[in-house]
């Protein structure tokens, strides 16, 4: 088990800037970037940070999700964003991973993994960073897993999972679902064992997203609870009573919740989210261990920062994920002067030297 984890090395926003300005000026620090290189405003951003900092000291492997038959701009914006990436690291490789299949299957998480395989991080890189921030979940969860993995048995090599997070930006991004909601790529729910097994469904709330739950519900099947996920404080303090108001005849109607069984955890910190969905879990166990074998199925679908606590949870506790993969998306452009609330940036540590007076992780998590 991650027994650092609960309260491990976290910055947020300017503490950020400050911890890569400081950490990283160790010229003997070399560090490996894994980034998204599409359409989203935020691509650039930590890149952009890390290359001021390590300059050429910094390689990096840039993932572009291709997806069936994208607009001209979504694509235009994609290229702007892979060409201002390449120039920030030249020492960089461009992936292009084809999310679906021929016959439509989502398989985007099995074929990043696989065109990385061959890919060896070399000797000399002390940091790998994940930059989570507009990598899709089917694609994401996975990258996050090997890595954190391959990290965790090299020595001396430390993984960092990086967020930019901006829900009003999250509500200019429309996505068109697919029709086939399946688990991601490495976690699918485990065999049940002698005890029948009660299913714990945890669905991220997000606006705009009630089919796409809708169908991930669905394709769960039957649960013992459905705990929706609320983002609670948030950079809106209405957000969570929104969402309520506009999931209001799913979560009575159909979803049948208990007001008790909502879950909240902060908009801003995934480390708020992944306490809480680890407490979650060690009550279902201590309350059903003698009856059910408990399984908590998430559902991230909005805000990053939720998602990365969702995956933290996922990693750690063997959590199913189901979700349901994008087919494409719109992005509404917004008038500078219409501008929101600023991106937040978070940081993490999640292993490496720094925690060598943890003990090791087991073997099976």
């Amino acid at each position: 088990m991650r027994s650092h984890w609960s309260n491990c090395i976290a910055n947020f926003d300017n503490e950020v800037d400050d911890f890569v300005a400081d950490y990283f000026a160790d010229p003997q620090r070399r560090v490996l970037l894994v980034a998204a290189a599409g359409f989203d405003p935020r691509s650039r951003r930590i890149a952009a940070l890390l290359s001021g900092a390590l300059g050429d000291r910094l390689s990096a492997v840039y993932i572009r999700e291709e997806r069936p038959r994208p607009s001209e701009a979504l694509v235009r914006r994609g290229d702007e964003n892979e060409a201002a990436l390449q120039a920030l690291t030249p020492n960089c490789r461009i992936v292009k991973v084809d999310v679906f299949a021929d016959d439509g299957a989502p398989v985007g998480g099995t074929r990043v993994i696989a065109a990385l395989v061959d890919y060896d991080v070399p000797e000399d890189v002390t940091d790998v960073v994940l930059d989570f921030s507009a990598l899709s979940t089917g694609i994401g969860f996975p990258l996050a897993k090997i890595l954190l993995e391959d990290c965790e048995a090299a020595t001396g090599r430390a993984f960092h999972l990086m967020v930019v997070s901006n829900p009003e930006t999250d509500d200019r991004i429309s996505s068109v679902p697919s029709s086939r909601p399946s688990p991601v790529r490495g976690f699918a729910p485990l065999a049940g064992g002698d005890r029948k097994v009660a299913q714990i469904w945890i669905p991220q709330l997000a606006h705009g997203k009630m089919g796409t739950l809708a169908q991930i519900g669905v394709a769960v099947g039957e649960c013992y609870k459905i705990c929706p996920l609320l983002p609670f404080p948030a950079s809106n303090p209405r957000r969570a009573d929104d969402l309520l108001s506009e999931y209001q005849s799913a979560l009575v109607d159909e979803w049948l919740v208990d007001p008790r069984d909502v879950v909240y955890a902060s908009e801003r910190n995934p480390l708020d989210c992944f306490r809480t969905l680890s407490l979650l879990k060690t009550r279902f166990d201590r309350t059903m261990q003698d009856s059910y074998e408990p399984r908590l199925v998430l559902s991230p679908v909005g805000s990053k920062v939720l998602a990365a606590g969702a995956l933290l949870a996922a990693i750690e506790h063997e959590m199913a994920v189901h979700y349901l993969e994008t087919e494409g998306y719109t992005f509404e452009d917004i008038a500078p002067e219409r501008a929101a609330a600023p991106d937040q940036t978070v940081h993490l540590i999640l292993s490496g030297p720094l925690y060598a007076s943890y003990p090791a992780p087991h073997p099976t998590a």
